[in-house]
């Protein structure tokens, strides 16, 4: 697979800003033509270091979705810690957050989503 053109640095056309090189890359699937189309638009458009850390990014889900350890999203998490809970187990709950607070941290929960935890769980305190 091609990506992008190459200017000689001899070449008259040659300008700092419009230089670019070729980028030959194996591929396990033939890519279609839109395919190449926007990888190449890509990798015209987007620095190097984005490109990079775009591609780890799908890399390491890519890997953990594979091995069954991806992450789920979180609505799911939400759903599961407040799903079927009494308004007394709310009530608990909210009544020893710095505990409930640790426990979500331990699980690797981010803060945003143990905000979005407690504030269901006033919900159903409310009720």
């Amino acid at each position: 697979m091609f990506i992008g053109n190459h200017f000689n640095k001899y070449d008259e056309h040659y300008d700092a800003m419009e230089m670019t090189h070729k980028i030959h890359l194996c591929a396990i699937n033939k890519p279609t033509r839109m395919q190449l189309d926007l990888l190449k638009q890509y990798f015209l458009q987007l620095p190097m270091n984005e490109i990079i850390i775009g591609l780890k990014f799908a890399h390491n889900r890519w890997i953990a979705n594979d091995a069954g350890t991806l992450k789920v999203g979180r609505k799911s998490i939400v759903r599961k810690e407040t799903h079927s809970i009494t308004i007394e187990q709310a009530q608990w709950r909210l009544k020893n957050w710095n505990v409930m607070i640790k426990n979500y941290q331990k699980l690797g929960y981010s803060n945003t989503t143990i905000h979005r935890i407690k504030k269901t769980l006033n919900m159903i305190c409310t009720l």
